[in-house]
């Protein structure tokens, strides 16, 4: 995409030295951009005014993409500059190049023709309206990685572009779509730590580190510190779950190449989600091993697409274990309402075990979580096709109170949590631990 003219927006902001670069790629007409930054570097300043400019030159529609809907209006909407006092959209979008503006669906349109609007990463697959031809994927490491599988055939086919902007969280998919766009032709790829910008000066920085260690201890704080102002992605997730038994099985070699073994029949663990969103995971059971050698997930579909999935692989199946939800009734095509259960039944999904879960937090965390922790040792993963898998485990963690700077005692529910849930599926009825006294019997 080539700008057609240079524009001018009334609102005398111009990017630092340190942010140029980006900006200068993306001017230039540049589709496909990664920027790594740390904490407050003004990653959602760049990309709100470079899309201000792209806005006026190009009628369309564009995304701001947050890794959860409800967080859009406190981060973006109704965020403040500090510094000004002023909402960080109205320096972006001056009245003067808007022409409505929906304070109740967070949308901006401008006197181009062109409209501006916050979304979800968590509800990606189901935003309507015009396709849009210029995202931003905000806090990218945070959001549901299947959302850019979705969007990016969409930019491919009307030449639109997008810009991942994100502080590092780990071994997630956001190294890995840093190091792919290093490297990737059209790529730009960018790592600002907080000793190459000028937003913090070294005094700040140490009395910064000093406090993450008082309030996390020194293993956890330095980390944490290296993380969010260093962009370090060696860091262990805050409250990951299963973090130290996923980094023991990279040690020890369980996470590579885990070939599917003939004549050994493959059983399936599923959790069934919301909105129709699903995740298998496909293991092989051999003496003390657990191979876990493939992972499907995918949303919007009904069972008869899983099932085609499954067929299309040259696996022999044993069982399917599914969560209790599998027995809710719902509308189908027959003259009697049909479980999730019995639809799969029919479709060759047999025999279908129900895996009693426990639906109380406190019963989830003391031991369901701690079951999926024990058989983690004794799992081999195939790093190739579980990769989506491997990274939901490896970023399941418990909600953070930014306020009381503490974690809770509740998972976060984001896009996560259906293949962690799968797998707890995997650790509570494969070992036959049922929560009797939490779920009743049909």
């Amino acid at each position: 995409m080539e700008m057609e003219q240079r524009v001018r927006i009334p609102n005398n902001w111009k990017p630092r030295p340190d942010q140029f670069p980006l900006w200068s790629y993306l001017e230039k007409g540049g589709l496909r951009a990664c920027e790594v930054g740390h904490r407050r570097w003004g990653k959602d300043d760049v990309a709100l005014h470079f899309t201000a400019t792209a806005a006026m030159q190009w009628t369309g529609n564009y995304w701001h993409m947050l890794p959860q809907f409800a967080q859009a209006r406190k981060v973006i909407w109704n965020a403040l500059n500090p510094r000004t006092g002023k909402r960080r959209i109205d320096e972006a979008f001056p009245l003067a190049i808007r022409k409505k503006t929906n304070e109740q669906e967070m949308l901006i349109e401008f006197t181009s023709g062109s409209i501006w609007q916050l979304v979800g990463s968590d509800n990606y697959d189901t935003l309507v309206g015009s396709p849009p031809i210029g995202i931003v994927l905000s806090e990218w490491a945070l959001a549901n990685p299947m959302a850019w599988a979705y969007l990016s055939p969409i930019l491919e086919e009307n030449g639109g572009w997008a810009l991942f902007i994100y502080t590092s969280r780990g071994n997630n998919h956001g190294k890995t779509m840093y190091v792919h766009a290093k490297t990737a032709p059209g790529w730009f790829a960018q790592l600002i730590t907080a000793k190459e910008s000028p937003v913090f000066n070294d005094a700040q920085l140490e009395r910064i580190k000093i406090e993450y260690i008082k309030i996390f201890g020194e293993e956890q704080g330095l980390a944490l510190f290296l993380q969010e102002y260093m962009c370090s992605f060696e860091g262990a997730i805050l409250g990951a779950y299963f973090s130290k038994q996923m980094s023991k099985a990279r040690e020890d070699g369980r996470v590579g190449k885990v070939p599917h073994v003939p004549n050994i029949e493959v059983n399936t663990y599923w959790d069934l989600g919301v909105d129709d969103s699903m995740t298998i995971w496909f293991i092989q059971h051999t003496g003390n091993q657990h191979r876990v050698i493939d992972y499907y997930e995918a949303s919007g579909y009904g069972l008869e697409h899983y099932s085609k999935v499954m067929f299309s692989k040259p696996y022999e199946y044993g069982n399917h274990y599914m969560p209790h939800d599998a027995r809710v009734r719902e509308m189908t095509n027959a003259e009697i309402a049909l479980s999730r259960k019995e639809v799969a039944e029919g479709l060759g999904i047999h025999p279908v075990i129900v895996v009693k879960r426990a639906r109380n937090i406190d019963v989830i965390v003391q031991f369901q979580i701690p079951a999926a922790r024990n058989i983690l040792g004794s799992c081999w993963f195939d790093e190739t096709k579980c990769a989506a898998g491997i990274n939901a485990l490896e970023n399941y963690k418990a909600e953070y109170d930014e306020e009381k700077k503490k974690l809770s005692n509740r998972p976060l529910h984001d896009w996560s949590s259906h293949g962690a849930s799968a797998f707890i599926t995997f650790s509570v009825g494969y070992s036959g631990f049922q929560f009797k006294d939490e779920l009743p019997d049909e």
